[in-house]
């Protein structure tokens, strides 16, 4: 026989009349193994039954309230006994509300999801405990019952019933009637009121069930709900019953002392056809575990269990003699079976890591907890753990992930499951819409807990307030402070793992959050010029800034080869000035949003009006007079396909270039835009702005056209070839031609122009047909007599 810890400790008094309403059920019954001043003070015992007799010599003990002590047997379900006395008849009391209204807008309309009755069933019970614990500091009395305070659950998946148990305060009949009778009346709102007004207002109370709607959350699963309360400060056991729906209710006093309790409540939920399935002892430790977890009193839920042990076994007759005969010693023949049972089992941890000291957590503890909330298998790139007092008070642990989630794109996700709230302990939500984080820090995860969070009624919505705009605030900056760590650390290889998974992240957040740009700025990280193989910060490429630079030079482009190789940086690299290289699609956008960093404005080098800080005016008055009228023959040619023809200051090897405007798109975004599925390019065509044709005066091209120009601007050849040119600028510039076939056709065109004949054989030449054999020709030779240089032979 299995004999059970004194650990197993039951709250719930079940006797033979209420056993059979659970169909198979356990009875607890009480042990008195002390007595203090009198009083016996009762430890409870989990027992099974299977219909046998109980023992004489349990029988024979004098136990107080005529308990009795149950044996223990193995068993996989106890049997119900078929004999109750009937109920006596109670009082009906109608609800002081509109019920039929009221009630259907609590169990349809106020809870988002059925699964949180148990959590706020739980808050009603630890509630209870709390008052208990409190007021038993001045009235030691009302402990006397029973010492333990804890929280009891027993479900009957076979008949769809869970009873919570409490030995908590309990309920006289007048609470009855004012908590239960009087829908969203709360008996914790006015218990927190009397301790605000009393002396000890500044006394410690973790409080939640102000509302006085949290009871009747019961009725999303169940059809019937009786509650049995025992308060200290009555003789008296009363019994609440309601249904929902119904209008009215009924409290009757419970004269039948084998269910009686010693002290707190007991409520039994007979569940709704469609919701037994929340009567499964595993899926209630699960909701337990969810939303209860860290409630600051032991939660036991009854669950079975086994054991191992030996039992012999028979054996056949004939193996049986041959073994006597060859053996002499007597062995018996053993199987390891399993014995089930069911016991209650502590389904909550009371001591949450973020309340602790953070100096006395190891960082393998932080690690732990980390996976075990968060299901993962990798260990957080940092951690934070803080607390923030003040006008808003809250414990906050800050995680980053070492790798980005898969399947799926947090950035467009706003609502993740990565920030779990809790409000005094309890579990509220997970699933927030940028309420606590901004969507670009989606990636964060971790748990804050706070005492005075400002919630509506059914707690898994929060409602805007200065308190949630400062707690944000605060959330978000340790957020960056943790970043700002990881960037700062010895081992470089870390932020590099943290850029590859969340940089998007980072850059959203410059398009979205202007208030946090100095925060972001420095995280961020870009390829340059003179760094292709490494990424840099702003801080790095200001500190390698030449002393008359002023500005930060950068260039979107769609790779780094398309940026290292565009005309755009060939005087920039001749100044050796850097140039940063914004190669994800979300780079430009981010970088026009943060505009300056360290008061250096960022500067895109394809946009007209480049200064490089070395503009001479006497030279540019010169190169206008003498190319002039070149620029305003190449612009007749061109006519509206760009704005205006310029000498350029940026090109030193390439003839020409083609620069957006100022204030429109560069060629990167139209290329962007172009690619959107659902870009309208119609509507945003004035976006494309003005392009200006920028001519190299010193290329050996440039100056053939030039002097074409003052020749025969008519020329179709010196034409053509202005639309050749403006061809190949906008290629490689980065924008996309408007009829690529027919730029084929005029670079095939050229081609052909250009290699005519260079590589094929002279013609040979032609010899008439003759019958006569080939006779060879004899060749005279002329005899010529040497001359000296001055004319002399």
């Amino acid at each position: 026989m299995h004999r059970l810890s004194r650990r197993s400790v039951s709250t719930i008094l079940r006797s033979t009349g209420s056993a059979s309403r659970y169909g198979s059920a356990a009875t607890a019954v009480p042990f008195s193994d002390s007595v203090v001043d009198g009083e016996a003070k009762f430890r409870w015992y989990s027992v099974l039954t299977t219909g046998r007799e109980i023992p004489n010599e349990t029988k024979q003990l004098n136990l107080k309230h005529t308990f009795f002590l149950g044996t223990r047997y193995e068993s996989t379900a106890a049997e119900s006994d078929s004999s109750s006395s009937p109920p006596s008849v109670g009082e009906k009391y109608e609800y002081q509300a509109e019920v039929s209204r009221l009630m259907d807008l609590i169990v349809n309309s106020l809870y988002s999801n059925k699964e949180v009755f148990l959590r706020e069933l739980i808050s009603n019970a630890s509630d209870a405990l709390d008052k208990l614990r409190f007021l038993s500091v001045t009235d030691s009395e009302l402990l006397k019952d029973a010492a333990d305070l804890d929280i009891r659950i027993q479900t009957d998946k076979d008949n769809g019933i869970i009873t919570i148990t409490d030995s908590g305060i309990g309920m006289t009949r007048q609470e009855l009637i004012d908590c239960l009778g009087t829908i969203a009346q709360s008996g914790t709102a006015k218990f927190l009121k009397a301790l605000k007004d009393s002396k000890d207002a500044g006394s410690d109370n973790n409080l939640i069930g102000q509302f006085g709607v949290g009871f009747y959350s019961a009725f999303l699963v169940a059809d019937r709900v009786v509650v049995s309360t025992k308060s200290p400060r009555s003789d008296k056991q009363y019994v609440w019953e309601g249904e929902a729906n119904a209008s009215s209710y009924t409290i009757r006093e419970d004269t039948d002392p084998e269910n009686h309790i010693p002290r707190g409540t007991r409520l039994t939920l007979y569940l709704k056809r469609d919701d037994k399935g929340f009567a499964h002892p595993e899926r209630i430790q699960k909701l337990v575990k969810n939303y209860s977890q860290f409630v600051s009193f032991p939660i036991y839920t009854w669950q079975e269990k086994g054991y191992t042990k030996e039992v012999e076994v028979d054996e056949d007759p004939a193996e049986a003699k041959k073994d006597e005969q060859d053996d002499t010693t007597e062995k018996k023949k053993t199987k390891t079976v399993v014995e089930k049972y069911w016991d209650w089992e502590l389904s909550n941890e009371t001591q949450p890591i973020w309340l602790r000291n953070p100096k006395e957590v190891s960082t393998e503890e932080y690690n732990e907890f980390y996976k075990k909330t968060f299901n993962e298998y990798l260990e957080p790139l940092a951690s934070s753990h803080f607390t923030t007092e003040g006008e808003v008070e809250f414990r906050s642990i800050l995680y980053v992930p070492a790798i980005a989630p898969t399947g799926k794109d947090d950035i467009v996700n706003p609502k993740t499951k990565n920030i779990r709230l809790y409000v005094k302990r309890v579990f509220i939500s997970d699933d927030f819409d940028g309420e606590l984080f901004p969507r670009y820090l989606s990636f964060v995860k971790g748990v804050v807990d706070s005492n005075d969070l400002p919630l509506n009624v059914s707690r898994e919505i929060l409602q805007e307030s200065r308190i949630v705009r400062i707690m944000r605030k605060r959330l978000v900056r340790k957020a960056f402070d943790m970043i700002l760590g990881i960037s700062m650390s010895e081992n470089r290889e870390d932020y590099e793992k943290f850029w590859d998974n969340f940089g998007k992240h980072l850059k959203l957040g410059c398009i979205e959050d202007r208030e946090n740009h100095k925060r972001i700025a420095p995280l961020l990280r870009f390829f340059s010029s003179q760094s292709e193989e490494e990424m840099i910060s702003l801080d790095e490429y200001v500190e390698n800034m030449k002393p008359e630079q002023k500005d930060i030079y950068y260039i979107a482009s769609d790779s780094i080869t398309s940026a290292r190789n565009t005309p755009f940086l060939e005087r920039l690299l001749e100044k050796d000035l850097e140039v940063l290289f914004l190669v994800d699609p979300i780079d430009e956008i981010a970088i026009q949003n943060l505009k300056s960093y360290k008061e250096k404005n960022f500067v895109d080098i394809t946009k007209e009006d480049l200064d490089l800080g070395d503009k001479n005016e006497e030279k540019e008055k010169i190169m206008k007079q003498e190319f002039g009228q070149t620029c305003d023959w190449i612009k007749k040619r061109l006519g509206d396909k760009v704005a205006s023809v310029q000498i350029s200051n940026r090109l030193s090897s390439s003839p020409c270039v083609l620069v957006s405007g100022k204030f429109g798109w560069s060629a990167n975004m139209e290329r962007l835009m172009k690619s959107q599925t659902v870009g309208d390019m119609s509507s945003l065509e004035f976006m494309r702005g003005r392009r200006v044709f920028e001519i190299n005066p010193e290329h050996e091209i440039i100056k053939n056209l030039t002097a074409a120009c003052r020749s025969n601007q008519d020329d179709e050849d010196a034409l053509r070839a202005v639309d050749l040119l403006y061809d190949a600028a906008l290629v490689s510039s980065g924008y996309t031609p408007e009829d690529p076939a027919q730029l084929g056709g005029k670079i095939y065109e050229m081609m052909g122009m250009a290699l005519s004949g260079r590589w094929s054989p002279p013609p040979e030449v032609q010899h008439p047909v003759s019958s006569q054999p080939d006779i060879p020709e004899t060749l005279e030779a002329e005899l010529v007599e040497p001359v000296q240089a001055d004319g002399q032979k």
